[in-house]
């Protein structure tokens, strides 16, 4: 299968110490078919039945399928990126002391303990490593189109109505907020998130529009085609349950998704049930824990907004999407909003694409007895509301502009 913009920046990645290809001869050109391989070996090169194996396979590997390292490597993991100097990745549970490792939590089928995933995005060159695959955590130098901005100013000012007898009620708000000091993330999750955040699926429940929708929570996105060694693993997310596609559509895609029961990886999935997400929340507690959970954002829409890029670029259509936002993220604690949307900026041809973030809203929604603690519930709603369904809609027209029949050569 041919190179996509997406697969391009997929393979810048940082060098591993251990290596030195400088005075080699450049890497030959990939043929066409080899895509869906190439993606498998570099995330377990062990799986290639063509490589001759030098020594024995470790009996422990990561969840990535990676090699776990010996003993004695546990004494770089205090400092993660001293880790990666040494090892070419970041550390994972396995990479841990003993002594560190018997104090963290374990968690049901493939998801990763709090502590453990949020790991790889607590040292912030973990943002230099973005921008090797092309994502910036911050503007463009063009910025977002008129369009976005109007966009925006619709989703923040948009009227919509908020639950009653919540912890936001006026009588009980300070007192409700000043329990959340010194509380952990969980506890914050508990109490307020879905009050920054709604529920895509509860709201389903009353508003029809919702329908299409479908969220996860805490799970790992192991569908999606990685963008670097770590996957993500929201907090929270929405995207559009398969459902919402016609069958028509579903075969247009199937050549491109694979079979998602044996854990074939697609640019436009996230889990085996959610196609296209486009808006991740994630929750801390602290100020420099909303730095960690930005970089956990960024990761996460950065291959969102691929999904989109790949899809339309496929049908000649990557103007209609240049510089617009095409998914949200949020990050909170126990007192900070921070939304950001998430775009490309394409290059000609549709090549060289890279990802951004605009800045929408950051604000205290405990300050001045919460006279802004329903901007985010709000805004959220919006999104479901006015934004997605135009959105849903502008997916599905370049789904049905996608060949039938596909054959290996041609996706």
């Amino acid at each position: 299968m041919a190179r996509t913009r997406a697969q391009a920046a997929s393979q810048k990645a940082l060098p591993s110490p251990a290596s030195n290809n400088q005075g080699n001869p450049p890497a030959p050109v990939q043929s066409r078919g080899r895509k869906r391989k190439q993606y498998a070996l570099e995330a377990n090169p062990d799986s290639d039945p063509k490589r001759q194996r030098t020594s024995p396979p470790h009996p422990i590997k990561d969840a990535f399928g990676e090699p776990a390292i010996s003993s004695s490597a546990h004494k770089h993991t205090a400092d993660p990126v001293a880790f990666w100097t040494k090892e070419g990745r970041w550390p994972n549970e396995h990479d841990w002391p003993e002594e560190t490792s018997r104090t963290v939590s374990t968690t049901p089928s493939d998801q990763k303990p709090r502590e453990e995933k949020s790991t790889p995005y607590r040292d912030a060159r973990y943002t230099l490593l973005l921008q090797t695959k092309g994502s910036y955590m911050d503007i463009s130098e063009l910025g977002i189109t008129d369009t976005s901005k109007q966009l925006i100013r619709d989703l923040l000012n948009g009227k919509q109505s908020v639950p009653q007898g919540t912890l936001f009620d006026d009588p009980i708000f300070v007192n409700a907020c000043r329990n959340l000091e010194n509380k952990n993330e969980a506890r914050i999750i508990q109490d307020v998130s879905r009050l920054i955040v709604p529920s895509a699926e509860s709201l389903a429940l009353w508003n029809k529009t919702c329908k299409c929708l479908v969220e996860s929570v805490n799970e790992g996105w192991n569908n999606s085609i990685p963008l670097t060694s770590t996957r993500p693993q929201p907090d929270y997310s929405v995207g559009f349950k398969r459902d919402a596609f016609t069958k028509d559509q579903l075969d247009k895609l199937s050549p491109f998704i694979g079979d998602v029961a044996t854990g074939d990886q697609s640019f436009f999935m996230a889990t085996y049930y959610m196609y296209f997400p486009f808006l991740t929340c994630e929750v801390k507690y602290g100020d420099a824990g909303l730095d960690i959970a930005d970089r956990q954002n960024a990761h996460s829409m950065t291959l969102a907004v691929r999904a989109i890029v790949e899809l339309f670029c496929a049908v000649k259509r990557e103007d209609e999407i240049n510089r617009q936002i095409l998914a949200f993220s949020i990050s909170h604690n126990h007192e900070l909003v921070r939304i950001y949307g998430h775009y490309p900026v394409i290059g000609i041809n549709g090549e060289d694409t890279k990802y951004y973030r605009h800045p929408i809203q950051k604000f205290l929604f405990t300050e001045s007895d919460g006279k802004d603690k329903w901007t985010a519930y709000r805004f959220t709603k919006n999104i479901y509301d006015v934004w997605m369904p135009a959105h849903f809609k502008k997916i599905c027209s370049a789904i049905d502009q996608l060949p039938s029949n596909l054959d290996s050569d041609v996706l």
